[in-house]
């Protein structure tokens, strides 16, 4: 049994086992640290037995006897947790594979994670890392930080829901409210990296992509508005073109050069229909709009048929909502691609000290000063890109431009 197979085991299965032990335990850490004992004994024996039929069940059963082992090694923790949570964990520990569920533990654990009592910032960060399970590394490339930096948050983050004793659940109606616009972002956030996965061969991560459309459409049941829709709308939308994004060997294919026969056609009748069912409330939102400008894309025919001056239009409509940088460059990039490329490639230079160490922003520019005849800056930028890149697939691809130049 190779490691790959054994990791892509672990990434399918850890965020369901890690939910559940959280759940019980109320102790991110120990529930990480008992999570971690459970992959290092299955790394020890499943390549000798197998992999179990119910390979999160055994994680889970493991998990739970490392974390009774844990707790009664450390007198902190053993005077938190009464004797009667010893003995309910020492029960569920031997709990049959066969009755393995695990009702929504996800969601409870995004509420959590996104309580008020916690920075915005530290509220997408722990929830990437526990739910997903992704790297301090990796969710610090996703918000545009550093590794330290996110390691620090999301130390911070873990000890204020301890010592503030927040609830694990899902909150009443009026406070799911409150959290909602940062429970969109993790959620969004998790798309996000599925679809450019930071690290490895692979461009996209399949199992991150379905855990957030899951969770969107959980989320939707609970709470039916605009926004959860758009979102929703947005990530199927964007999910129906995966195949298309590379070839048989696993090169980057752009947009541009798409086989749009690749794209799933059912996956775009349903978000366009969602998007229009959702739209027809009268109540826009970022989300609706991204969805809307995907939408446009998904429809058309051909990259040199795309409504450009429709998606700038409505990417201004969504930098006035939600005014960043990365807005503004996607704006100018559908300018450019409109006909207006030096007005794109202004706005473009106006970005350059925000997203300084945005691997995007080199790209975007390098493609715009080729077009514009400017090689040798196109050069430096696509260089740059690549330094910034950690994707085997995405490194090849700027390559390939590069050596385009000459």
């Amino acid at each position: 049994m190779s490691q790959a197979t054994l990791a892509r085991i672990f990434r399918e299965d850890s965020g369901r086992v890690l939910a559940t032990l959280i759940a019980q335990l109320r102790d991110f850490d120990l529930a990480e640290e008992a999570l971690q004992d459970a992959i290092t004994e299955a790394l020890r024996v499943w390549p000798k037995t197998g992999v179990p039929d119910n390979g999160a069940a055994w994680l889970l059963t493991v998990a739970r006897r490392r974390a009774i082992d844990r707790i009664r090694r450390s007198s902190v923790r053993n005077s938190e947790l009464t004797q009667a949570t010893l003995l309910q964990l020492a029960e569920d520990s031997d709990q049959s594979e066969a009755d393995f569920t695990i009702p929504d533990e996800r969601l409870r654990l995004i509420f959590t994670c996104c309580h008020p009592a916690l920075s915005p910032e530290a509220q997408v960060a722990l929830t990437l890392r526990t739910l997903c399970g992704l790297t301090a590394r990796e969710i610090a490339r996703a918000l545009l930080t550093t590794e330290t930096t996110m390691n620090q948050r999301l130390t911070r983050a873990k000890a204020k829901i301890r010592d503030a004793g927040i609830a694990y659940k899902v909150p009443e109606q009026t406070d799911i409210i409150v959290r909602l616009e940062s429970v969109l972002s993790v959620i969004y956030l998790i798309y996000n990296e599925s679809y450019s996965a930071y690290e490895g061969e692979s461009l996209t991560r399949t199992d991150l992509a379905n855990e957030a459309i899951r969770l969107a459409k959980i989320l939707r049941h609970l709470l039916p508005l605009p926004e959860v829709s758009g979102l929703l709308a947005l990530i199927t939308l964007h999910n129906a073109r995966r195949e298309a994004r590379y070839d048989c060997v696993g090169d980057m294919i752009t947009l541009e050069d798409q086989d749009r026969n690749l794209w799933d056609a059912n996956a775009i009748a349903d978000g366009k229909k969602l998007l229009l069912h959702t739209l027809a409330a009268r109540r826009p939102g970022p989300y609706q709009i991204q969805a809307a400008i995907s939408a446009l894309h998904s429809e058309s025919p051909s990259w040199e048929k795309t409504d450009w001056l429709q998606i700038t239009g409505l990417y201004t409509a969504l930098e006035s909502l939600t005014p960043s940088p990365v807005v503004s460059l996607n704006k100018a990039v559908a300018m450019a691609n409109s006909g207006s490329l030096p007005q794109a490639l202004e706005i473009v230079q106006t970005l350059a000290v925000d997203l300084s160490n945005y691997q995007p922003f080199y790209a975007a520019r390098a493609d715009l000063l080729t077009r514009s005849g400017q090689l040798a800056n196109a050069r430096e930028d696509y260089r740059r890109a690549i330094d910034l890149s950690k994707n085997a697939a995405e490194k090849a691809f700027l390559h390939g431009k590069l050596d385009d130049l000459g």
